[in-house]
């Protein structure tokens, strides 16, 4: 993994990548309380790993839902 992950990118990396989010969908509000900060840093957080583990990390929107999987 990226060594220029922060503390809470790597944190939330491993929390996604452990989660099975077919079965529970993707809450930004639940990985927010999870981790005790704003929504807005899971949002930074989560775009921050879309730049720097691109190849480990996959979001898209589908049927009205964000989808989160990591590997």
């Amino acid at each position: 993994m990226a060594d220029d992950l922060t503390e809470l990118e790597a944190r939330l990396f491993e929390w996604i990548r452990q989660s099975d989010f077919d079965s529970m969908p993707w809450s930004t509000a639940g990985a927010a309380k999870a981790f005790k900060v704003k929504k807005d840093e899971i949002y930074e957080a989560v775009a921050a790993l879309t730049r720097k583990v691109p190849e480990r990390i996959q979001v898209f929107y589908k049927e009205g839902s964000v989808h989160i999987a990591a590997e």
